[in-house]
C-alpha cells in the first residue's frame, strides 16, 4: 500500500498522469493477489468458486465506471463556477489527494449504513456481502449503480470546491488498491494503525454472516467515521463464518445479479 502511495505521488510528474494511475492500481491488484497465495488467512478460501468470472466482470465494470467518474467529473468542473471557493493547489500534490480524500470517504460512509438500512439500497448493496469467502476481488464486488450512489455525494462536494481531476485520481487510485487489500484473504496485522485505517483485519467483521452482528465497521479507507458514530469494532476473537445467512451460495449469476439475496435487510429496524 505504502508503494502505491508512493508512486501516486509521482503522478505529477507523469506525462499522463491519469494513465499512470491505472498502470499502478493494475500493478497493485497484481502485487496483492500474488501475496495472498503466499500469505493467505483463511486457506479455505484459496480455493476458487463458480464466482470468480462474476467477480472479474465486476472489476472490468466498476474500475471503468471510476475511470468515467474522473472524466465525468472534468466536466462537472468545468461547467461549475463559484466564488469564494478554491482548492488548495498550493498544497503538495499528495496533500490535496488525501484532503480530497475525506468528503469522499464520510460519503462512502453515510451510503454505506444506509444501504444496510433501506431495502432498495440493500438490494443492491447485498451482492457484495453474499460472498462465503474473502479475496482481493471481492472490494470490486458492488452494483456500478451502488457504487455511483455511494460515492455520488461526495464527488458533487468535491466538484463544487473545485478539486482537480488529477487529485480526484490519486485519490480513486489509492482506494482501489486499499479495496483489494482490505478485502484480501491476506495474512497482515498493522497493530495501533488498524484502529485508523479500514485494514483487512477490522473489516472482515463488517463482513459477518450474521446480519446484526456485522453492522460495524463501514468505515472504507478511515475509521475515524465508525470512532464518531460508535460502529467501530475490533475484538480478539475468532471471525466465523462470512457471507449473508440463509444464502445457501447461488451460482455465479444469481450472485452476480443479486436476485437470490433478501429483498429488505434482516433486522433492518434494529441497526
Amino acid at each position: 500500500m505504502a508503494s502505491v502511495i508512493v508512486g501516486v505521488a509521482w503522478a505529477p510528474s507523469m506525462g499522463n498522469p491519469i494513465a499512470w494511475l491505472i498502470a499502478l492500481v493494475v500493478c497493485g491488484l497484481a502485487a496483492v493477489a500474488l501475496l495472498e497465495r503466499w500469505f493467505p488467512f483463511e486457506l479455505q478460501w484459496q480455493v476458487r468458486d463458480r464466482d470468480f468470472p462474476a467477480d472479474v466482470a465486476h472489476a472490468i465494470v466498476n474500475l471503468a465506471v471510476m475511470h468515467g467518474a474522473v472524466m465525468g467529473f472534468v466536466l462537472l468542473r468545468a461547467s461549475v463556477e463559484r466564488e469564494g471557493v478554491r482548492w488548495p493547489t498550493e498544497w503538495p500534490y499528495l496533500a490535496q489527494v488525501f484532503l480530497a480524500g475525506l468528503p469522499l470517504d464520510l460519503s462512502l460512509y453515510v451510503m454505506h449504513r444506509l444501504s444496510h438500512r433501506y431495502g432498495v439500497l440493500w438490494r443492491l448493496h447485498s451482492i457484495h456481502h453474499s460472498p462465503r469467502r474473502l479475496y482481493w476481488l471481492n472490494g470490486e464486488r458492488r452494483h456500478p449503480i451502488h457504487a455511483a450512489l455511494m460515492a455520488g455525494p461526495g464527488l458533487l462536494v468535491l466538484g463544487l470546491l473545485g478539486t482537480p481531476a488529477e487529485v480526484l485520481g490519486g485519490w480513486l487510485a489509492i482506494l482501489a488498491m486499499h479495496l483489494a487489500s482490505q478485502h484480501a484473504n491476506l495474512d497482515y496485522r498493522l497493530g495501533p494503525r488498524s484502529y485508523l485505517a479500514g485494514v483487512a483485519e477490522v473489516h472482515r467483521w463488517h463482513h459477518r454472516e450474521r446480519f446484526k452482528a456485522a453492522q460495524v465497521n463501514f468505515g472504507e479507507f478511515w475509521l475515524v467515521w465508525d470512532h464518531c458514530f460508535r460502529t467501530f469494532y475490533r475484538p480478539d476473537a475468532a471471525l466465523g463464518p462470512v457471507g449473508i445467512e440463509g444464502d445457501p451460495g447461488p451460482p455465479q449469476l444469481c450472485r452476480a445479479t443479486g436476485v437470490s439475496v433478501p429483498l429488505h435487510p434482516p433486522r433492518a429496524n434494529h441497526v
